[in-house]
């Protein structure tokens, strides 16, 4: 009901602020596209330049489904006023992007605008504001020569009327989007100013790991605009960790090397990709150059985080007990039972397979979601052109309590050194029912 009412509140506050400059925010800034959209020369090199360029915003993941052609769209988002689908982005000209200009593209791609109406954010348009003019080319080639066309016709968004009018997401586009502007390199570095590019641009990393305020605005969609920054935030039942360095359940003890080979592989010595981060993996930052996941792993190490809290110290008293039999803690047998055959008595697990718990990110974060959906749901390793295998871990909904989920958490979160907080069995309970929700 709390989303409703505030949809119902930009739905008015729309009736003020799109009449006045709405309209003026996609009309600016596109005469030279259109002047370039007749004259822009396709050529092989340019293709395959788009080509990188999509798995980079990792257009596919939400524009290609299992059973429709690539990128014909039909993927279900669900939102808190109703479900919306991914459009047909091939170049079918009745159903798709066969008529769009470059021009046409540029404003859906960094305006958000498409055909006259302000598309959802679930578009990352936000994100995309930045991307440079050749690559805007590069990625107009590509979806117009590259693709394609597959004549497969737009899924209807399921939000009901009034809510359904697009004419209020003028208005959050008009008060949360920045202009488009293409990127600005303000770093000394031009390998962090690389990372930046990815980061803050077509790889939207923000989009999940930035913390939404309550008109569902980034809170800071660059380190300029406050810690807020890829500092961690709750997507459906998972929480997608904080990106920054500096305190606990941050990436301070990932190298660069961790980052690069996470990014590309989906595994490190620290931990394994789990929930819709997988999808980023095999669809967007495995093809990742290696200069370019180089730079995107500089960058993101620059990101401090303003914690004083102590990095996390190793400690084996744990270790030592569940070795021993010692199983009285509460949640300890059932570690022992159901977890410590893959992830080992010490939480140190088995690098490559099997994830440490001990110091992992996601397990010490402030926010115990991701390990509550994976316990209760399984996780399975991505497969990727060098990590081929896939390592799976059950999962526990149909074994385990609420309580007993809860209990087994709260003792990996507080054992071998990590520090976090304990969680109950009415959030478990929660978690469960939302993931069931989610499912239908």
């Amino acid at each position: 009901m709390r989303y409703r009412k505030l949809a119902l509140r930009l739905v008015g506050l729309g009736v003020l602020v799109a009449a006045v400059g709405g309209v003026a925010i996609y009309i600016s800034n596109t005469t030279a596209g259109e002047k370039k959209s007749a004259t822009l020369e396709v050529s092989p090199e340019l293709i395959e330049r788009g080509a990188y360029l999509a798995k980079l915003g990792d257009c596919a993941a939400c524009h290609s489904v299992p059973g429709r052609p690539s990128f014909a769209g039909g993927y279900r988002m669900s939102t808190p006023i109703g479900a919306i689908y991914s459009t047909n982005i091939t170049p079918d000209a009745t159903y798709g992007i066969g008529r769009f200009s470059l021009a046409d593209f540029d404003r859906a791609l960094r305006f958000g605008v498409s055909q006259g109406h302000t598309l959802y954010p679930a578009m990352p348009y936000v994100s995309y504001a930045n991307t440079k003019p050749e690559d805007v080319e590069a990625l107009y080639a590509f979806f117009k020569e590259g693709v394609a066309a597959a004549a497969v016709p737009n899924v209807k968004t399921e939000i009901p009327f009034p809510l359904s009018m697009r004419w209020p997401l003028t208005a959050w586009r008009w008060l949360w989007a920045p202009r488009p502007a293409p990127f600005q390199d303000v770093h000394f570095d031009p390998e962090i100013a690389r990372g930046a590019y990815f980061v803050e641009g077509l790889g939207h990393c923000g989009e999940c790991h930035t913390p939404r305020g309550l008109a569902f605005q980034l809170k800071a969609r660059l380190p300029a605009e406050g810690a807020a920054f890829l500092s961690g935030a709750v997507i459906e039942n998972w929480y997608a960790p904080s990106l920054r360095s500096g305190g606990t359940g941050t990436l301070e003890t990932w190298s660069e090397t961790d980052l690069e080979q996470f990014l590309t592989r989906g595994v490190n010595p620290h931990g394994a990709v789990f929930g819709s981060m997988s999808d980023v993996i095999v669809h967007s930052s495995q093809y990742l150059t290696p200069d370019d996941a180089r730079a995107t792993a500089k960058y993101i190490k620059t990101i401090k985080d303003t914690s004083s809290a102590a990095p996390f110290v190793y400690d084996s008293s744990t270790d030592r007990s569940l070795s021993a039999g010692d199983a009285t803690r509460r949640g300890a047998m059932t570690y022992l039972d159901n977890c410590a055959a893959c992830h080992r008595p010490d939480g140190r697990g088995y690098e490559g397979v099997f994830p440490s718990l001990a110091g992992n990110p996601a397990v010490e974060a402030s926010n115990a979601t991701s390990v509550v959906s994976i316990v209760l749901g399984g996780s399975s390793t991505p497969r990727t052109s060098s990590t081929p295998a896939q390592f799976a871990m059950p999962a526990f909904a149909w074994r385990l309590s609420d309580q007993e989920v809860a209990d087994v958490v709260t003792f990996v979160r507080s054992s071998w050194g990590n520090r976090a907080n304990a969680i109950d069995g009415k959030r478990v309970h929660d978690l469960r029912s939302l993931s069931a929700a989610l499912a239908h």
